[in-house]
């Protein structure tokens, strides 16, 4: 049987933290399968060159047959040409006495030379996964400079938020993570996001249970379940003294596993994604939805229940997403 052709696959900020998980994932066929060759393009910056080098000796005594060789760079030219698929790790952090609009416009030059790389080199169907945060707004930066690219191949990670609320779940009922299905993170990857679990499930003895209905505590479910979930990376940080790695990388393999692969009948995931004004969110907006996905395509859900109470939470999001949005755009056009 004859092998596949490689695919190429690009991570930026490849000398950093979560690209260190990230790539041995890729490269064992964690994400695009066991039987799909890929060739690594890694781009960061000149100062950390002497790390990725490190890197690229690793990636090396690995010793990984999927692996067909890779491209270690400085040059966003060279990084994106012809990729397949794109993780968009590398981001300004936000440090200490950092005012958010410092931020985005730190991040708007960084992401404006990718969003102008990708349109000029990158295959013109590239799944790009924006990981490095504020993610919603460097996505929405990054397809603005990439007008080439489809839209909806521009999306931001919030499966992270999604692995935390499932996880937190399935902890507090004391079942396994795979018995709770189709958790909801809406808007924003920040602490405004809402993690919504009214139209989730829980799989046990072969029937399903309404989440609401296992725990049978909204005021957990609607209080301090929602505060852990939005804080939870502050909280690791703490822990850690450092920002999550292990468990983003993760969530970047699940989100562009299930793009690639698509999903279950009657599952969805989340993910950050061009809104079309469904749900009353404003269009144009990238924001976190539920999303089924079939043939790389991925389709918001339609028909989910909204109480009153998770109203109130979208609207929340969607207001701050329009203030970076306008910021950032601001910055962009100056």
């Amino acid at each position: 049987m004859a092998e596949n052709e490689p695919i190429r696959v690009v991570v930026t900020g490849a000398a950093g933290q979560i690209a260190y998980s990230l790539i041995s994932m890729i490269s064992n066929g964690d994400v695009f399968g066991t039987k799909q060759p890929v060739i690594l393009h890694l781009l960061d910056i000149p100062p950390a060159m002497g790390v990725l080098e490190g890197v690229c000796m690793e990636i090396d005594d690995l010793a990984l047959p999927l692996v067909k060789g890779y491209v270690k760079t400085t040059d966003p030219a060279e990084a994106f040409k012809d990729v397949d698929a794109a993780f968009l790790v590398g981001a300004m952090p936000r440090r200490e006495g950092m005012e958010r609009k410092d931020l985005l416009s730190a991040n708007v030059k960084i992401f404006k030379v990718q969003g102008e790389a990708l349109d000029k080199h990158a295959k013109k169907d590239v799944k790009v996964l924006v990981v490095g945060n504020p993610a919603n707004t460097n996505a929405l930066i990054c397809s603005f400079y990439a007008p080439s690219i489809p839209k909806e191949n521009f999306t931001a990670m919030t499966r992270l938020d999604q692995n935390r609320a499932q996880s937190a779940i399935a902890k507090r009922l004391e079942v396994c993570v795979s018995n709770v299905k189709n958790v909801t993170i809406w808007g924003n990857h920040s602490s405004t996001q809402f993690p919504d679990v009214f139209n989730a499930s829980v799989q046990s003895s072969g029937k399903s249970t309404s989440v609401y209905d296992c725990i049978n505590n909204s005021q957990w479910l609607e209080g301090e379940f929602i505060k852990t979930i939005q804080t939870r990376g502050a909280a690791v940080i703490q822990a850690r003294k450092m920002s999550s790695a292990m468990s983003a990388a993760k969530a970047a393999v699940d989100h562009m596993r299930d793009w690639w692969s698509g999903t279950s009948d009657g599952t969805w995931v989340s993910m950050g994604v061009i809104s079309d004004g469904s749900y009353g969110v404003p269009k144009g907006l990238i924001y976190s939805m539920p999303v089924s996905i079939s043939n790389k395509q991925w389709k918001i859900v339609e028909g989910l229940k909204i109480t009153d109470f998770a109203k109130t939470k979208l609207d929340l999001t969607a207001k701050e997403l329009l203030e970076e949005k306008e910021e950032a755009m601001a910055v962009c056009n100056a």
